[in-house]
């Protein structure tokens, strides 16, 4: 395995190229920078992603890397590439709806989260429940502590607590959830290109670690 330490600034400069000029006629006059500088470096990154995130979790992983083609057939804005690099790394875990880590790297900004984007119907089924007694009160506090420590917590998916609880329920905010990530975003991409990025994504993750933690355990 080709040895990976941080993205070039080159990498940099084509995703802030590619959001200014998102045709294919431009990806494909430029396809050799993005394979060389963008595609095989992210399956490194990725690979040493996986062994860091075990070391620091105990599990292991396997990552899903996104396609830089967008789906465009349902979509308003029919440009036809991702901007950006967007990577999940998935606890090999055998079952659904497990927390994520994720990592995103845009022309202007670095995001890095964790978290379930969206339960499948049984896992929101079972996260309400719970939510509905003592576990609802400890995850609220959790994310109010997070807050408080700088990282942003995804606001409720929906305006009231769904049909079957209190409207009035003091944990209304975790019922009128469809799922819940946390997030730390710095704004100067720069963070990718500095030497030994996969420990300082690390580092940068601890503070998530007790939303892992917590999603982990509702099983």
């Amino acid at each position: 395995m080709t040895e990976f330490d941080h993205y070039s600034l080159q990498a940099l400069q084509f995703l802030a190229d590619l959001k200014a000029n998102n045709t294919r006629d431009w990806f494909a006059e430029h396809r050799t920078i993005y394979d060389v500088e963008i595609k095989e470096p992210t399956k490194h990154f990725a690979s040493s992603m996986q062994h860091a995130l075990q070391e620091f979790t105990g599990r292991s992983y396997h990552a899903k890397i996104y396609r830089i083609h967008r789906d465009v057939r349902f979509s308003k804005d029919k440009t036809p590439y991702n901007a950006h690099v967007h990577l999940s790394f998935i606890p090999d875990i055998h079952r659904e709806d497990v927390p994520m880590w994720h990592f995103g790297l845009a022309p202007d900004k670095l995001s890095l989260g964790c978290g379930v984007f969206q339960f499948g119907k049984a896992g929101l089924d079972a996260f309400r429940q719970v939510m509905d007694g003592p576990k609802g009160a400890e995850l609220m506090k959790l994310t109010e502590k997070l807050r408080g420590a700088g990282v942003q917590i995804a606001e409720p998916e929906l305006k009231r607590v769904p049909a079957g609880f209190d409207k009035d329920h003091s944990h209304s905010e975790m019922l009128r959830r469809k799922g819940i990530t946390g997030w730390v975003h710095l704004d100067d991409p720069a963070f990718a290109v500095q030497p030994d990025l996969v420990a300082r994504c690390i580092k940068a993750y601890h503070p998530l670690a007790p939303i892992y933690d917590f999603l982990s355990d509702l099983a």
